[in-house]
């Protein structure tokens, strides 16, 4: 069995530009692209998990009609961005005429802000000296770290985070093929995790459901180790009734029975702290002191230490 088949974010991945539901303006002008044989060097801008490498590889399929043996490359430059790499790997490829009514070949270059300058300059050349028989789609998490030079040398395509709905339509297509249930809980903590990142999304889901039949929020919250807003609920009430011996403990066993990072903590107690019905001015005072406890926490300070002061706010009374 192939890792396609054992992985849902391979198994599902659309293999044309028609299967591709979640980005239709740029899908629209690739099938452009193909329809002409007119394909320029491109690059492929956006964060993990939105679609790029999936582009790139519907492209391919459908421009050589599923017949790419031998008519394109693709690279990782977070393992080749060496420019010897370039000088040797992509040149030999680059250089060599296609055998196919295609005039071109296509290299896909994943991760190519990771190469170094001198990689980058190497491969300008390259691009120019070749250009009648390779293309470039160049992959990319952030513009400015791909050269000048060679950006003006392509079609620049933005990948932006998926949208919640995409995301959401996304794993339940998956979860529908595969056979397995879920709570809408579920799907909202996935949605929430995955922060526009298809792929996270998908092995999310896969890892939650564990062979099962059905994934629950909790066992999605056991996943991606995020705390269940119940507990967090708890440990605020606590604090807000004067128990702040109770609400102490429970953040210590968040922090360590559970092994939860002080981040996730925070923000989950921002968000419970918006949705919580308490007097505004105390809501304010709280809100600045979480703020101040965030800071220190990024800054190295004690995690403990700093959500306990969020605790003591909240138990305490109303600055008058």
């Amino acid at each position: 069995m192939s890792i396609s088949d054992l992985l849902w974010v391979e198994k599902y991945r659309p293999k044309t530009l028609d299967e591709m539901i979640d980005r239709e303006e740029i899908v629209t002008r690739l099938k452009a692209f193909v329809k002409t044989g007119n394909v320029p060097n491109m690059l492929f801008v956006g964060p993990p998990g939105t679609g790029k490498t999936t582009a790139a590889l519907a492209l391919v399929n459908d421009l050589y009609q599923g017949s790419t043996a031998g008519k394109f490359m693709e690279l990782n430059a977070s393992d080749e961005r060496g420019i010897n790499t370039i000088r040797e790997v992509v040149k030999d490829f680059a250089r060599s005429r296609p055998s196919t009514e295609v005039p071109f070949k296509i290299l896909i270059l994943d991760e190519s802000d990771n190469m170094t300058q001198d990689a980058q300059q190497a491969l300008r050349r390259i691009m120019e000296r070749y250009a009648s028989v390779t293309r470039f789609i160049l992959l990319a998490n952030y513009q400015w770290g791909i050269i000048e030079p060679i950006q003006s040398r392509c079609a620049v395509f933005r990948f932006p985070p998926l949208g919640p709905e995409y995301i959401r339509e996304g794993v339940i297509r998956v979860l529908e093929k595969e056979g397995v249930s879920w709570t809408e809980e579920a799907i909202e903590e996935i949605v929430k995790a995955a922060r526009g990142d298809m792929r996270k999304a998908i092995n999310i889901a896969q890892s939650a459901a564990g062979g099962l039949k059905k994934i629950t929020g909790d066992s999605v919250r056991q996943v991606v180790g995020v705390l269940h807003p119940k507990e967090v609920e708890e440990m605020i009430m606590d604090a807000l009734k004067g128990n702040f011996t109770s609400a102490r403990k429970r953040l210590a066993k968040l922090l360590y029975d559970d092994g939860l990072s002080a981040n996730d903590i925070l923000r989950e107690m921002n968000s419970e702290l918006m949705s919580l019905e308490m007097d505004e001015k105390k809501r304010l005072q709280v809100v600045n002191v979480l703020g101040e406890a965030n800071f220190r926490v990024a800054m190295g300070a004690d995690a403990e230490i700093q959500i306990s002061t969020v605790l003591a706010a909240l138990a305490a009374d109303v600055q008058k």
